[in-house]
């Protein structure tokens, strides 16, 4: 039972708590020392307008550095807070940025967690120092005591511990302490992440904005798109088609059966045609796979991949239908960059219920590593943030690269 403790304890998750602990309070100290000096250089210079750009500059660093404390809370306390979206300026020019600026209700939030997290971070490092030094010191206390060339030894409430029997005494205390280490660490941190929580995930208003906007935008180019797709495609096409019945009308009523044939043969080769682009365009808003369900859907796209796949579907319920869409054009997009990019020899593919509610998709390649979050991978990521899903990449030089795609079971 000790063993198993002392493994679980002292695990990678300790030492990733430490590890917050003290990047947290350098990062907290910097970031208390900059709001301050921004605060104190905007308030100085409010009476001349400049203090204005001052925040606005000011509140924008800031989310710059509140970015790093996202990092950090997600890298080493698994914290899950995703980065707010900045307000966009709703008026042209130097202007609407600053006013863009001071108005973002996630800047003003970045900037007290940015004041309150530096004494908060610099109390819980102090107290952590303070516990862990005494801990291994208390518990190594025999060792170095007997190294020591003094032959007194630590006085502690006026007790002296100076023989062998006290000193075992000490060391153990010492060891009790280091058993509670792990323990101590995990209440330590529990203040950061709490404010972490607090003031740095985006508030449901921001979030149900950020996804209105991308829905709209998102909308918006699927129409452009199929606008552009009709008018260079199958319009082109009927237009010709048009054309061709009408030269045939002619044809036939000058009695020039043969040249009328081959315009109309000519015509039905061009109705073909748009037929096939009519159905290829109403494939791309919603694909026929899905008409049995996602799980015979990835099965095509899995079989029709040109790297070996392994997929593995353990679905509860069906989704709804625009999340089973999302969820087939981001397996489809993934499997073909797995393809285009990765040099993988194989590919696993797996779609399991998440946390209640949610859906989680993961894709793994035994790929070169190395992809990165930009071009198509972001257009995916906006996508899914549609339907306020989340898309993680882990892809470090040499592989393997594993995407994870969280979905809401229902939209």
């Amino acid at each position: 039972m000790t063993l198993a403790y002392l493994r679980s304890a002292y695990g990678w998750r300790t030492w990733r708590r430490l590890a917050y602990l003290a990047a947290g309070g350098a990062l907290g100290l910097l970031g208390s020392v900059y709001i301050v000096a921004v605060f104190y250089a905007g308030a100085a210079l409010l009476l001349l307008v400049l203090g204005f750009g001052v925040l606005a500059v000011g509140l924008r660093g800031g989310q710059i550095l509140a970015t790093g404390h996202r990092v950090l809370a997600r890298r080493l306390l698994d914290v899950e807070v995703d980065d707010p979206a900045p307000r966009r300026p709703t008026e042209p020019g130097l202007l609407g940025w600053v006013r863009a600026a001071l108005t973002d209700i996630a800047g003003w939030r970045s900037a007290l967690y940015l004041l309150l997290s530096g004494p908060l971070a610099l109390t819980v490092l102090y107290v952590a120092v303070i516990y862990w030094g005494f801990a291994v010191g208390m518990a190594s206390y025999p060792l170095w005591w007997w190294l020591a060339p003094a032959e007194t030894g630590v006085a502690i409430n006026e007790v002296t511990f100076d023989t062998w029997p006290r000193a075992l005494v000490l060391a153990a205390v010492g060891l009790l302490l280091l058993l509670a280490a792990p323990k101590v660490t995990d209440g330590l941190v529990a203040p950061g992440r709490l404010l972490v929580k607090m003031l740095l995930r985006p508030t449901r208003s921001a979030r149900l904005q950020e996804t209105r906007t991308l829905a709209v935008e998102t909308s918006a180019a699927a129409l452009r798109r199929i606008e552009r797709d009709l008018h260079d495609g199958a319009q082109a096409q009927l237009v010709a088609l048009a054309m061709k019945l009408g030269l045939a009308k002619e044809e036939l009523s000058s009695g020039d059966t043969a040249a009328a044939l081959v315009l109309v043969d000519t015509a039905h080769q061009d109705a073909k045609q748009a037929i096939v682009e009519l159905r290829d365009l109403a494939r791309g808003i919603h694909p026929p796979a899905l008409d049995g369900g996602l799980g015979p859907a990835l099965e095509t796209l899995a079989a029709r991949s040109a790297v070996p796949v392994e997929l593995h579907v353990d679905l509860t319920a069906r989704p709804s239908a625009a999340i089973e869409t999302i969820a087939y054009f981001s397996a489809a997009e993934l499997l073909a960059n797995v393809a285009k990019h990765s040099r993988a020899g194989r590919a696993v593919l797996s779609l399991a219920p998440g946390r209640p509610g949610w859906l989680r998709m993961t894709i793994v390649d035994d790929g070169v590593g190395g992809a990165a979050p930009a071009g198509g991978l972001a257009g995916l990521a906006d996508r899914v943030r549609t339907v306020e899903g989340r898309l993680e990449i882990v892809s470090p030089p040499g592989g393997p690269t594993v995407v994870t795609v969280d979905l809401p079971v229902h939209a």
